[in-house]
């Protein structure tokens, strides 16, 4: 199993929208890197932080788990969606998304600035300069297990059997 973020603004889709919806696709992603992960590297079971981004405060809000692997996100097609990519073809697609099913949103948010706090997370793309406007990207094992002490430390998670590791 491997550990991901992903982030997404509260105010466009939400962890409590996800938690409504239980499972959705996660689409829109038009960075190729977050896409390569996507495509590539996220596998079904994998565990994600759900980070709101561009809220006060940015930061964890909960856990999901990826339902379905990547597969070629359909808005690219589409001439009147927002996210349409004209060089797209549905022989050649350019983006793909994924499904995430909803497993744990936190009583808070684990903000940013506490975030920055913890050692484990020094080598992380989260932090690293350059990777701001990253909206997809892995943890380690040590990067997922750092942000849950914390969330526990902070009140905002009850640690349970399904998100210690």
């Amino acid at each position: 199993m491997n550990y991901w973020l992903i982030k997404s603004n509260p105010k466009c889709f939400s962890i409590d929208d996800l938690q409504q919806m239980g499972t959705d696709m996660w689409d829109g992603v038009r960075n190729y890197r977050a896409r390569n992960f996507m495509r590539d590297e996220m596998k079904a079971g994998d565990k994600v932080m759900f980070y709101h981004s561009s809220a006060r405060p940015s930061g964890v809000a909960g856990i999901m788990t990826v339902s379905r692997e990547g597969y070629p996100d359909p808005t690219q097609f589409h001439p009147e969606h927002r996210h349409f990519d004209p060089k797209a073809t549905e022989d050649k697609p350019r983006w793909f998304m994924i499904d995430v099913e909803f497993e744990k949103a936190f009583r808070g948010v684990v903000p940013l600035e506490d975030l920055k706090t913890l050692p484990e997370l020094e080598d992380s793309l989260l932090l690293r300069k350059g990777c701001e406007q990253l909206t997809v990207m892995p943890l380690t094992a040590m990067h997922w297990n750092a942000i849950l002490n914390l969330a526990e430390d902070l009140g905002v998670l009850e640690v349970d059997s399904c998100t210690k590791r």
